[in-house]
C-alpha cells in the first residue's frame, strides 16, 4: 500500500533525526497533547503529555546520551489513515561522556498516528545494559521526566515485554506485545 510505504519513510526519517540530535525537527509530526512514554525507571524514562515536554526530553537524551545511534531492524504499518499503529524494532549503542562504550539497548517504538500525526509514542525495552552513569529515576529534578504519580503510590512500575519468537513473527501475532505490572 501507497500510506504505508511514506509511513515507512516519515518513521526511519525520525529516526534518523534522533541519530543526529535535531529534537526540533522529530517533534515536528507530533500533536501538540501527544502521549509519550519511555519504559523503566531511569534517567530518560517516564511519561510527557505535550509535545514542548517530548522536545525539552529528546534535549535531555541529547544531554545524557550524546553519541546514541539507533539502527531500525524494522518497521510494520498496520490500519488506515484514520487509525495507524507502527511498529519499530531497533538496536541501540551509545558511547558515554567517559568513553564507555558498554551502552546497549534492544527496544521497540509504537507510533500510533492518525492523518500523518503523531498522536502516541512508547518505548519498550526489550534488553538494557545500563551503565551506572544513566542514574535512576529518583535522582532527576525535572517535572517532565518524573514517575508516574499512579503506580508511584503503589510501589510498581509499568513495563512491557516480548518474546523473541512473537518479535520474529511480527506484531500481528497473538501475545506480541504483552503488558505487565512488576516491582
Amino acid at each position: 500500500m501507497l500510506y504505508s510505504y511514506f509511513v515507512e519513510k516519515s518513521i526511519r526519517q525520525s529516526f534518523d533525526h534522533v541519530n543526529k540530535h535535531r529534537g526540533d525537527e522529530a517533534v515536528k509530526a507530533l500533536v501538540p497533547h501527544v502521549h509519550h512514554r519511555v519504559s523503566g525507571a531511569h534517567a530518560l524514562g517516564g511519561e510527557r503529555h505535550d509535545k514542548e515536554a517530548v522536545r525539552r526530553w529528546f534535549e535531555r537524551l541529547g544531554r545524557v546520551l550524546p553519541n546514541l545511534h539507533l539502527t531500525v531492524n524494522h518497521i510494520w504499518v498496520k490500519g488506515w489513515p484514520w487509525h495507524t499503529t507502527v511498529f519499530a524494532p531497533w538496536d541501540g549503542t551509545a558511547t558515554l561522556l567517559n568513553g564507555d562504550a558498554s551502552y546497549v539497548n534492544r527496544g521497540i517504538h509504537m507510533f500510533t498516528l492518525r492523518w500523518g500525526r503523531v498522536y502516541a509514542l512508547e518505548e519498550f525495552t526489550i534488553h538494557r545494559q545500563r551503565p551506572a552513569l544513566l542514574p535512576p529515576k529518583r535522582q532527576l529534578a525535572s517535572k517532565e521526566l518524573s514517575p508516574n504519580k499512579s503506580w508511584a503510590k503503589r510501589g510498581q512500575r509499568p513495563t512491557a515485554w516480548v518474546t523473541a519468537g512473537a518479535l520474529a513473527r511480527g506484531p500481528s501475532s497473538p501475545g506480541w506485545l504483552s503488558p505487565r505490572i512488576g516491582k
